[in-house]
């Protein structure tokens, strides 16, 4: 019998982004220091059929919504304010370090980070960056569904 870990359910071996071996530990701090890019995620593991990315962010993104899919956020270092367009009206939410928020599908929202910030980010596989629905997307963000690490 093999000790190698597997996705519950499937008996397969959990999928890594490519580069890198499944099953193995992930360093954030080294995955941050991999890459100087703005806005502009790097996919550090899978989870069933969802990505886990971190991304470098600073001053504004665009204001978007994913129609189907939630999308996580956690602030691993500085701070991070997304704001919300939903029924009731437009508010904004202030994470501080070590704080998370998931923004409901459907909901258009825009981060930010004046003072620079490092997030982890939760979605489903080949999600966009910019949502299904987005403003006008500015040069200095990167309309991906994630990179893989270097």
């Amino acid at each position: 019998m093999s000790n190698e870990p597997t996705t519950p359910g499937t008996g397969a071996a959990p999928t890594a982004p490519a580069g890198r071996p499944a099953g193995e530990p992930v360093s954030l701090p080294t995955a941050l220091a991999a890459f100087d890019d703005l806005w502009s995620p790097r996919i550090v593991t899978r989870v069933n059929d969802h990505d886990v990315r971190v991304a470098k962010v600073a001053g504004e993104h665009l204001w978007h919504a994913h129609d189907s899919a939630d999308e996580f956020f956690l602030v691993l270092e500085g701070e991070l304010t997304i704001a919300l367009r939903e029924p009731a009206g437009e508010r904004t939410v202030t994470l501080a370090e070590g704080a998370a928020f998931t923004v409901p599908r459907g909901v258009e929202h825009r981060p930010a980070a004046p003072g620079g910030a490092s997030i982890l980010l939760f979605e489903p596989t080949g999600t966009l960056t910019v949502g299904d629905r987005h403003d006008t997307v500015p040069d200095h963000v990167d309309a991906t569904t994630g990179h893989a690490l270097p």
